[in-house]
């Protein structure tokens, strides 16, 4: 592995010449251990040998289920039917055997475990996928009777009940409320997400496109930012083109993007937290930031020849950081919200954690769209 890694590095130090070469260069011609449709197969295989992550008692985590949803899109773009067919098997059990780990829909979290079995119904026309996924978008915004005072006052303004303005939750509620809005055809759930999208820009964006871990914690932390790079993302792609939010989101985006090139450390990534360069790099994050850029250029939100480059380099360096059993490095643990630089520089830093996993498998099947 090490003799790989090295060679892989030195590619990722010359990978800026390749500007010359034409956008299309951009994202084709990687090496082996870079190839997006080997590296992404591996690591949807490396899922189906792991065992759940659960909340306690409370069904599934969501950094499994954005790893088994961002597998699934990397079998449709693959035409991976073997694959599908795991994946759906993996699933199968969740309707009777596994019936209790299936998460309650009363957490922004565990809401977006919608975004599976939609997504499911998308792929095969399974109606269980449907009558499973779409209550957890609904539920979203359906006030609960036994709700707080706060949640009160944000559905009473048309926004989630779950609205909390942690940068985690743009991810959560905007990929249920997308494929709710694909399966359905009704604009309401799309439209909603973004009005969500534009609260939490308007709120929390900081003037260097950047967002701290919540208002009262001043840190910019890789993973969170992370989640609102895609977030973004996510919506830019499936938003209507002549959605009245859809210009302040991009916006919102562009601002990120143009910044985070400021904050790019020597492996081509970010680190934990963004604006420190003595800091740690985080891997996790700064595969999403690679996956919002990889989107941006294929799409045209972003100039290909100022953001093709900053892209492929931070792919290459991410694949430098996969080990011989298909596990992601250097992934910060789950972590909650702290005001305390020092904690943010303790937390650990573990292999093959879904929240790494995931946006490394969101990134192979993007560079293959």
């Amino acid at each position: 592995m090490k003799k790989v890694r090295h060679f892989l590095m030195g590619l990722t130090a010359t990978c800026m010449s390749l500007t010359a070469l034409g956008q299309t260069n951009y994202f084709t011609d990687f090496p082996v251990g870079a190839k997006p449709e080997i590296v992404g197969k591996k690591l949807s295989n490396r899922l189906m040998q792991t065992k759940h992550q659960l909340y306690g008692n409370r069904g599934i985590h969501y950094a499994e289920v954005c790893t088994w949803y961002g597998a699934l899109r990397f079998a449709e773009t693959t035409k991976d039917e073997a694959l599908l067919k795991q994946l759906r098997n993996r699933f199968e059990l969740l309707f009777h055997l596994e019936k209790e780990l299936l998460p309650p829909p009363i957490h922004v979290d565990q809401n977006m475990f919608g975004s599976l079995p939609l997504k499911l119904y998308r792929l095969t026309g399974d109606e269980r996928y449907k009558e499973l996924g779409l209550p957890y978008a609904d539920t979203q915004w359906t006030l609960p009777e036994n709700a707080k005072e706060e949640e009160r006052k944000w559905h009473k303004k048309g926004y989630s009940w779950q609205t909390r303005l942690w940068i985690d939750d743009m991810y959560m509620i905007t990929i249920v409320q997308a494929e709710a809005f694909h399966v359905t055809g009704d604009r309401k759930y799309i439209n909603r997400a973004a009005k969500e999208m534009v609260l939490y820009l308007d709120e929390i964006q900081r003037e260097n496109g950047l967002f701290y871990h919540a208002p009262d914690v001043p840190y910019y932390w890789g993973r969170g930012d992370g989640w609102m790079a895609v977030g973004m993302t996510e919506l830019l792609f499936n938003l209507p083109e002549n959605d009245p939010n859809r210009q302040r989101i991009l916006k919102g985006y562009r601002l990120m993007m143009e910044n985070l090139k400021k904050y790019i450390n020597r492996d081509g990534l970010w680190n934990q937290l963004i604006d420190e360069p003595d800091c740690w790099t985080e891997t996790s994050g700064s595969a999403m930031f690679t996956y919002a850029m990889i989107l941006g250029v294929k799409n045209g939100w972003l100039d290909a020849a100022e953001y093709g480059p900053i892209a492929r380099r931070a792919w290459l360096g991410l694949c430098n950081y996969i080990n011989d059993n298909n596990d992601l490095e250097e992934v910060c643990i789950g972590t909650g919200k702290k005001n305390s630089h020092q904690y943010y520089l303790d937390r650990p830093r573990i292999a093959g954690d879904y929240h790494g996993q995931a946006p490394i498998i969101w990134c192979a099947y993007a560079l293959l769209q």
